[in-house]
């Protein structure tokens, strides 16, 4: 188990505290919805851990195939609705990877990882998903 302490520091900012590491970082209400936009919304942090998620779950997958992904990249699109709900309509996710030495059988095997990470299982089933795999 991670504890996450959260303080709330005003003004619609808040200060997340990871546990095991005491790294820190910050929130912030986004431009649209009464905040400054100075640092990740909430949301924001739902699409960082899903691009993060993908890759991690990737890497750990070509570290079994003994392949390299060093240099991979994901880009992540959020869009969001206030119908019915202010909620993530879509998260559009492009992962640009490095094809050479990766054999299809092993992209097929990383991709499988990437769609099986955590984070998008976790996501709600109304929230539309478009990935794409970029080998170069």
């Amino acid at each position: 188990m991670v504890e996450i302490a959260i303080e709330y520091e005003g003004q619609l900012r808040c200060r997340a505290q990871h546990g095991p590491s005491g790294s820190a970082l910050f929130t912030d209400a986004p431009a649209d919805n009464h905040g400054r936009a100075e640092s990740f919304s909430p949301t924001d942090l739902v699409a960082t851990a899903l691009g993060s998620c993908m890759l991690t779950v990737m890497g750990i997958a070509a570290r079994t195939l003994g392949v390299h992904i060093d240099g991979a990249q994901v880009k992540v699109q959020k869009q969001m609705t206030a119908v019915p709900v202010r909620r993530i309509a879509a998260l559009v996710v492009d992962l640009y990877l490095p094809g050479e030495g990766i054999a299809d059988a092993q992209r097929r095997a990383l991709e499988k990882a990437a769609y099986t990470c955590p984070v998008k299982e976790s996501l709600h089933a109304d929230t539309r998903l478009d990935i794409s795999f970029h080998w170069q």
